[in-house]
């Protein structure tokens, strides 16, 4: 979402507010509304839903205390602490804070949308005018709940616990939150928490405390935006984003950019010199690395964007054994290394193996989930989706799950489209033993792919039983007795190519059948140097192939234009960030352009073309007669079982 004007939160400002909202943590009255009451009254006694619903006295005008609740959790917790543990301390401030920013941006709401002025002829409306006081005040109250909610996650966010599922799962949801005056909002909001900081079962430990907190107004701020379509009057919110001084906090309308956030997986440190073989995965997987690391955190851009160098989707594909698992931790430990050293936030952010629901929308829900983090500015981030033929299977095929349509639904969203918000610091990678399973929609979305073949060389077959009897070798030396082969040093033949050049050598021609037989026969009319070659061989790519559309067309432009920046960084750069890192973007921009001008002066682009064009539509026709050829063998199989069957049961009968 664009913004037109950003308006400065000034911290003498919200010092004037503060003891405002500490009053708020001191006391509120709030008495609970019918449902919520009300709500779940045949659950067991233990229930959290029905402990919410019961009110803490039998009088109204009791007063919910959160600051009290803090220092009797403390003595509960740790009896022996003098002073307030650090968990709690920090919670308290950050609650006090947000609810002096939620105060903050309401009477940033009531001057700029002319409630201010209503209210100050309160008495005197008309009923045009009440009703319009009415849903401003609505809109007022939950854009300051929404301000509050908001800054609490800036702050407590970070520390939080890496795992909150535990703490998701004891969370029982919000019974009630009321829009309809400030008070009244901000004491729903604050009643409900102090009952879930009271709940024994839930709060265990002081760090159990800071937890609660993320989940309730990480809860508070999805109810929401939940009601977002009800409330009238938001232009003065969604035009503009209020930015805190000295400070990189940030209100921009309703967006959230804490959805989704996401910690780091651990994975095992593997070189890619570790690998044996597969010459083009290893260099498009550093080709990758080295693309990712461009990206400016200033500009909030990559400069291999604009030169046609950077694929937010790729696929790996080979059969199984071939070392996806092992190209997957060789590009996370490589990315990790290099972020390190320029103190660069990294995230290696894998699908989760659970992510399909049985509950309808769940699997959508978390995919959700799953794809946001992608869309975060602050990071560097590698999404590898391995086995992705089990969560984007064609969907078309008999027995696809309704989870797994909406995994797909969600996938092509975010990654074309209106949803598909992609600043050149993020990477899908799809590795699959099956890609002729996947869906073609996700395929289309690939943009660069390439085969993970394992060893295919007598080089490569050394080195991969060298990799296995070197830690014999090291533990018992002279127990691997065997004489070593003439004129190889291990691991030689392992290294990364200079180029893709290098490894495709010369103009290839296509490998599968059909689409050999559809080059010779548009060959025999066209010359290859000619444009209208392509446009003849893509129109008969598309009779004998149908699914093949623009989008593939636009994929092998992208594959050509990968080639014009197929080129090595200077090491130096990476030595020294700040000959090329830490460069602002125009300055990064124009590096690149030289580099990418002396790379092109020797190439050919019709080679190029030629070999990427066969390279993709060999691809398209390995994975279309693969499909074909599975489905066929399927059915023989079923007609064998079936004959057997039949031949058993006339032998019975006889």
């Amino acid at each position: 979402m664009e913004h037109n004007t950003t308006f400065p939160i000034k911290i003498s400002e919200l010092a004037t507010l503060r003891d405002e909202a500490t009053s708020y943590l001191k006391g509120v009255q709030w008495e609970q509304g019918y449902k919520a009451k009300n709500r779940d009254k045949d659950a067991k006694d233990d229930s959290i839903l029905l402990y919410l619903s019961k009110a803490n006295g039998k009088t109204t005008s009791e007063v919910t205390s959160v600051s009290r609740s803090v220092l009797a959790l403390k003595k509960r917790l740790l009896p022996d602490s003098v002073a307030i543990p650090i968990h709690l301390n920090e919670t308290l401030y950050a609650v006090q804070e947000g609810l002096t920013m939620g105060i903050w941006l309401k009477d940033s709401y009531y001057d700029a949308s002319g409630l201010t002025s209503l209210n100050e002829r309160k008495s005197d409306l008309g009923n045009d005018q009440r009703r319009e006081f009415d849903s401003k005040q609505h809109t007022a109250t939950a854009f300051m709940l929404f301000g509050t909610a908001y800054r609490i996650l800036y702050d407590l966010k970070p520390k939080a616990s890496d795992d909150l599922s535990v703490m998701k799962n004891k969370f029982a949801g919000i019974p009630e939150l009321s829009f309809l005056s400030p008070i009244k909002g901000i004491s729903c909001m604050l009643f409900y928490y102090d009952k879930y900081l009271n709940h024994p079962e839930i709060i265990k430990s002081d760090k159990d405390v800071l937890d609660l907190t993320v989940v309730y107004f990480e809860a508070i701020i999805s109810e929401i935006q939940l009601r977002l379509g009800s409330l009238e009057f938001t232009e003065t919110i969604t035009d503009r984003t209020y930015k805190l001084e000295n400070s990189e906090f940030a209100v921009s309308g309703w967006e959230n950019v804490f959805e989704g956030t996401a910690v780091s997986v651990e994975f095992n440190k593997i070189q890619f010199e570790e690998i044996v073989g597969n010459r083009d995965a290893k260099h498009f997987a550093r080709r990758l690395t080295e693309r990712l690391m461009s990206y400016d955190f200033t500009a909030k851009k990559n400069p291999f964007q604009e030169l046609g160098g950077f694929m937010p989707v790729f696929m790996g594909y080979g059969i199984p054994g071939t070392g996806k698992s092992m190209l997957i931790a060789a590009i996370a430990t490589r990315l990790k290394k290099h972020c390190d050293n320029l103190d660069i936030p990294f995230l290696f952010h894998p699908m989760p193996d659970t992510l399909i629901s049985t509950f309808q929308g769940g699997s959508a829900e978390k995919m959700v989930q799953w794809m946001k983090p992608l869309q975060d500015p602050t990071r560097l981030i590698f999404a590898p989706i391995d086995d992705a033929e089990n969560n984007l299977q064609e969907r078309t095929a008999q027995g696809v799950s309704a989870g797994v349509k909406e995994v797909i639904g969600v996938f092509l969203r975010y990654t074309e489209g209106a949803y598909a918000v992609n600043y050149g610091n993020s990477s899908i990678g799809l590795f699959t033993n099956l890609p002729e399973m996947l869906d073609k929609a996700v395929i289309s979305r690939v943009q660069g792919r390439f085969k993970i073949d394992g060893a295919r060389t007598i080089p490569d077959f050394v080195d991969q039983d060298y990799l296995w009897w070197r830690k014999l070798d090291s533990t018992m030396p002279g127990f691997v007795n065997m004489k070593n082969p003439k004129d190889y040093e291990y691991l030689s033949e392992q290294g990364l190519a200079k180029n893709l050049g290098e490894i495709l050598k010369h103009a290839e021609d296509p490998t599968e059948e059909r689409v050999h037989e559809i080059f010779e026969k548009v060959e025999s009319e066209f010359k290859d140097e000619e444009h209208l070659f392509y446009a003849e061989l893509y129109k008969s790519i598309q009779k004998e192939f149908p699914f093949f559309s623009s989008r593939d067309i636009r994929n092998i432009q992208s594959a050509v234009s990968l080639r014009l920046t197929d080129f090595d960084l200077p090491k130096d750069w990476f030595d020294d960030p700040e000959a090329y890192f830490r460069k602002d973007y125009d300055t990064k921009f124009g590096m690149l352009q030289e580099l990418m001008q002396q790379n092109m002066k020797g190439l050919n682009f019709s080679d190029i073309r030629r070999q990427e064009v066969v390279r993709y539509l060999d691809n398209v026709a390995t994975i279309a007669d693969t499909d074909f050829k599975r489905k066929v063998d399927k059915r023989v199989h079923e007609m064998n079982i079936q004959m057997e069957a039949r031949k058993k049961f006339d032998e019975d009968l006889d």
